[in-house]
């Protein structure tokens, strides 16, 4: 494959969220668009802009977004049996997302033809034709999914070629196969595309299913016979067991063959995508996960770190950092060293080997062990440098909080509270009514400080995010709090952790506050 440069086509803002337990707000797909952006993903597909309200405010946000490379996607289906497609709905909105690219799915399968769309197998590739045709007409980029290509083909392969033909003959400008149910085999993968007239189809895609855990088998399988664009989400999450893992092909493609893939040139932001993805999500990162696992370059006490401490490549396929990740020898106090150092480029150049750097390793280990990480939550992070090194300024000292939560018959549950802090020498006491501990610890903060600190006004608290560390302590496990806070034009994260969820919450709370204290205003930026 050296040489050529595979499409990488993300679905997990669509495809990936109809994942059991998955869900973001539109904050979080935003910012997670961002990211992919940033990685040098080619395309991502933001969902179906008629299925719900935020669908279609997250195409209305990415219009005001300026992408470095990505192009957003808009994603629908042919239009309706015996219909017209300049006035089909589905047509219509996908027109209407105003997205440069879009992508229509239709079907392949007879049976699906006869059974779901309840049609004939004409009617079924006019509707493709139609609905490509109004789209290219409209000056769209269109891709075409073949739902369930691979069953149709094996059902009868005159039909699932008719298919291709239509979609090509109307202007689509990538056919992509789809693996809908999972069920195909890398061997009937290999077989199938050998038997395509690949050269007069154009442009082909792959979109695979993880049902039969083959999902990046059966795309190496597609690229190896001429495929050259493929759709996947971060982390594999999708439908049922998921959807092919891009996090496991992009690396594959980038460094075991040769692939120039755009993704390629930003290969070590992966492991951090793969986290924060995982973190929007509220989704604890699978440690065992290929190449941005917390377990893929980790090693115990033993042979093997006995290897690894004289010839790293015998024991791992790859260098770790290539994809953002760290070596980790367990029980190691050099593990880490050069992950800290370079996030503490931002504040001057220290080596391995400065007393600082090893301070910090100690308290970022004794962090870890209560459950405190920073992968999806910088803004924490970067106070802890600044304290390490000096450079914090604090915003507040609390003396004490004080909450009680109330409800009387027929009316919603609400928390009072009051607390006593201190700033520039002087105790301050606020008080607030909200809807619960946090909104009103939020509350009762602000109405003490927003005299002394009047750029408190504009800071917002977007999102909140509680996960359990260790479940098996029921009601008295330790939990980890995320919170989002944004001043209206840019959004960071912090994180608190404790067995008492308003302390967690608490910790998150101040740390989003004292995060835009000291980057933009304790040294006159705001």
């Amino acid at each position: 494959m050296s040489g050529r440069r595979t499409i990488i086509y993300d679905t997990t803002l669509r495809d990936g969220m109809q994942g059991q337990g998955i869900s973001y707000t539109l904050e979080d797909k935003v910012q997670i668009a961002l990211a992919m952006d940033e990685m040098g993903i080619d395309y991502i597909e933001g969902g179906f802009p008629l299925s719900n309200r935020k669908e279609s405010e997250f195409f209305q946000r990415m219009r005001k977004e300026r992408l470095r490379h990505a192009k957003v996607v808009a994603f629908g289906s042919t239009r309706k049996p015996l219909g017209k497609a300049g006035t089909d709905p589905q047509i219509l909105a996908l027109l209407q997302a105003e997205t440069p690219t879009v992508i229509v799915v239709g079907k392949t399968w007879k049976a699906h033809v006869r059974e779901v769309l309840q049609t004939t197998e004409d009617e079924n590739l006019r509707m493709i034709a139609d609905s490509l045709s109004a789209l290219k007409a409209a000056g769209r980029e269109v891709f075409y999914d073949l739902e369930h290509f691979f069953d149709g083909y094996k059902d009868d392969p005159a039909y699932a070629l008719a298919a291709l033909r239509a979609a090509r003959d109307a202007g689509a400008d990538c056919l992509v196969l789809c693996d809908t149910n999972g069920g195909t085999l890398p061997g009937e993968v290999a077989r199938i595309l050998s038997e395509l007239p690949m050269k007069e189809l154009g442009p082909v895609g792959l979109h695979f299913h993880d049902d039969t855990g083959n999902a990046i088998a059966n795309t190496l399988a597609g690229l190896e016979r001429g495929a050259m664009h493929v759709q996947g989400t971060i982390n594999g999450w999708g439908e049922r067991c998921g959807n092919m893992n891009l996090c496991t092909l992009i690396p594959t493609l980038c460094l075991k063959m040769g692939d120039e893939a755009a993704a390629c040139a930003n290969l070590n932001l992966l492991t951090g995508l793969s986290r924060f993805v995982a973190e929007k999500a509220n989704i604890i990162p699978d440690k065992r996960q290929p190449y941005v696992g917390e377990a893929a370059f980790s090693h115990k006490a033993g042979q093997h770190a006995d290897v690894i401490s004289k010839a790293p490549r015998l024991m791992e396929h790859v260098d770790g950092a290539l994809v953002g990740n760290e070596r980790r020898v367990l029980l190691s106090e050099l593990a880490g060293k050069s992950t800290i150092v370079k996030k503490m480029a931002r504040y001057g150049d220290y080596e391995k080997s400065s007393e600082v750097v090893s301070r910090l390793l100690v308290e970022l280990k004794e962090l870890e062990e209560k459950g405190f990480e920073y992968e999806a939550a910088e803004a924490s992070f970067d106070l802890v440098i600044r304290r390490a090194l000096g450079q914090y300024k604090s915003l507040l000292e609390l003396s004490n909080y004080h909450l009680e939560n109330y409800k009387s018959a027929g009316t919603p549950a609400k928390t009072v509270g009051r607390l006593f802090v201190r700033a520039n020498g002087n105790l301050l006491m606020g008080a607030s009514v909200g809807d619960g501990p946090v909104d009103t610890l939020n509350g009762a903060l602000r109405d003490a400080l927003l005299p002394l600190h009047p750029f408190l006004q504009k800071l917002k608290l977007t999102d909140y995010r509680v996960r359990v560390l260790n479940p098996e302590r029921a009601t008295a496990a330790r939990v980890r709090v995320f919170i989002t806070t944004s001043d209206g034009e840019q959004t960071w994260d912090t994180v608190g952790v404790d067995e008492n969820i308003i302390e967690a919450s608490w910790q998150a709370l101040v740390d989003g506050l004292e995060y835009y204290y000291n980057n933009f205003v304790a040294n006159g930026e705001g």
